[in-house]
């Protein structure tokens, strides 16, 4: 019987990492690849898709075919559908038929299982054995809803970057599926393959390169807040001596959101160049050696630090920490690892906390149903590693209800939802106004 590897990705990083992962020999051989595109953009339609993007036809080499998969379900958008049970079967049917899969036994590769469009697609070939790839460093964290045994239970193993050292990922953990890794050394030379434009860089190497994220897009940062997240870390940028800074913007990113950032280093007399081509960062990083690399939570940040040995800082990680919510959100994996393992930009040094264990804590405190062996773990280390410096990786209100360690005592956890309490403490606040 013919064999056929299926892979989703949503993103030119993601796509690389297959590359890497193919170029590697980490998938055994198959008759046909294909690459199955998403956009997961919110407005894909006004939005370029990845496939587009510069590097991307060297990326392609490594598939026999790449289909759309927003065409297939268009009007549908990816990240919002899931087939209805009972139309499973016609889906595959309908699917296999366009697709030339015909009776081939198809194996898929997919990202973010737990979401569409991977769930989707897990979904439509009810059959198929599941492998998944990291897009980045939410793989570091828990599954971030509890996943359909079907699903879970044919997944077989886990592929990503050492992004960070000697931390295993607690994605899909619940369900025991092994995580390996995705050499380094295989990464980066698929990498070197990416073209740059010469014409739209400095000429001049070694500039501090600032990484933009788009997080008003995530609802955590209004515009005027992330503008200004900026522009912190331009100054921060130049405070230690760079007078060279490229800005990169995220490529879904409104154009005039670095107009802000321009008026600010002509007042510092910074020489500031905006790179808003979609390229990778990481291949800017090959390109122009930066002295610094500056962000907020960016999985770049890591790519820099870990694959390149770029020396790297993180702003603005105090006040994501405080904004996201609800304390699940899959992003607070990804923004602690930043606080807790880089260098702060406007702050003084501080030495990296141990990952391992305060991530299985801030794991288990997110999903304590799907991580629910990891509760030992989590209250020995509170017990003895929760300081004034860790206490901002949890919530006390999130530790009290799960009668962890640094909650409030149980005889007390009533208080503060108890109305009449409430009530009595708005009145006194109103007195002693």
């Amino acid at each position: 019987m013919s064999t056929v590897q299926l892979f989703l990705a949503s993103t030119l990083y993601g796509t690389a990492t297959l590359a890497a992962a193919l170029d590697g020999g980490r998938f055994p051989p198959a008759d046909r690849r294909i690459l199955l595109a998403s956009n997961n953009a919110p407005t894909p339609e006004t939005t370029p898709p990845f496939t587009q993007a510069p590097g991307f036809e060297t990326l392609r080499t490594r598939f026999d075919d790449v289909l759309d998969w927003n065409a297939t379900i268009r009007p549908l958008h990816p990240s919002g559908w899931t087939p209805r049970p009972d139309d499973v079967p016609l889906w595959e049917r309908q699917l296999r038929d366009v697709w030339g899969l015909g009776d081939c036994s198809v194996t898929l590769v997919l990202e973010s299982v737990q979401v569409a469009p991977a769930q989707a697609v897990a979904q439509l070939f009810p059959d198929a054995p599941i492998e998944v790839y990291a897009d980045g460093l939410m793989s570091y964290g828990p599954t971030r809803n509890k996943l359909d045994p079907l699903i879970g239970g044919r997944v077989r193993r886990l592929l990503h970057l050492d992004l960070v050292a000697g931390l295993r990922p607690l994605l899909l953990s619940e369900f025991g599926v092994p995580a390996e890794v995705v050499p380094s050394a295989d990464f980066l030379r698929v990498l070197a393959e990416l073209p740059y434009p010469d014409d739209e860089l400095p000429p001049d190497p070694a500039p501090a390169l600032l990484l933009g994220q788009y997080l008003a897009a995530l609802d955590i940062l209004t515009v005027a807040e992330e503008e200004a997240l900026h522009v912190r870390m331009l100054r921060g940028a130049v405070a230690r001596g760079h007078r060279r800074v490229v800005f990169k913007p995220h490529p879904s990113a409104p154009a005039g959101w670095s107009r802000r950032l321009e008026e600010e280093a002509a007042a510092l007399g910074a020489e500031l160049t905006v790179f808003g081509s979609p390229l990778l960062a990481e291949v800017l990083f090959r390109r122009l050696r930066p002295a610094l690399v500056v962000g907020c939570f960016s999985t770049a940040l890591f790519t820099a630090h870990a694959l390149y040995g770029i020396p790297v800082a993180r702003v603005g990680t105090d006040v994501l920490l405080e904004r996201l919510a609800p304390y699940e959100n899959s992003n607070r994996v990804p923004v602690t690892l930043a606080d807790a393992l880089l260098p702060d930009l406007e702050g003084p040094g501080a030495p990296p906390l141990a990952a391992p264990a305060l991530v299985a804590a801030v794991g288990y405190a997110m999903q304590p149903q799907v991580l629910a062996g990891r509760r030992a773990d989590a209250e020995r280390y509170l017990r003895s590693g929760l300081s004034p410096r860790t206490r901002r990786y949890f919530k006390r209100r999130r530790l009290t209800a799960l009668g962890l360690p640094g909650g409030l005592p149980r005889r007390l956890a009533f208080v503060p939802r108890n109305p009449t309490v409430r009530r009595v403490a708005r009145r006194v606040r109103r007195l002693a106004a």
